[in-house]
């Protein structure tokens, strides 16, 4: 839990945070516009650069094999970018 009480799911870096509105449940992907989106889950936040979502509203079915790829693709994202270097900086050679 971060972010007063929010749930964010993450592995080398973010992959989604949950949200609860009075009308959806929304998941944000904080890399979503990187992710290939075939079954078409994400419906909301489509305008920005960085982020995508997914609402989901009462009574709606998700399709867990797609969230599933999604979630999957967001990992394989965030791991496939290189290690963030050390700020202590290398001996120089003599």
């Amino acid at each position: 839990m971060k972010w007063r009480g929010v749930p964010v799911w993450s592995h080398d870096g973010i992959i989604c945070t949950g949200e609860t509105y009075k009308s959806v449940v929304k998941m944000t992907f904080a890399k979503g516009a990187a992710l290939e989106d075939p079954s078409g889950l994400f419906n909301s936040s489509l305008e920005g650069n960085v982020r995508r979502a997914i609402d989901v509203r009462e009574g709606e079915a998700i399709d867990a094999e797609a969230l599933k790829a999604l979630v999957r693709a967001a990992i394989a994202l965030n791991t496939s970018k290189p290690a963030k270097r050390s700020a202590a900086k290398k001996p120089k050679a003599d």
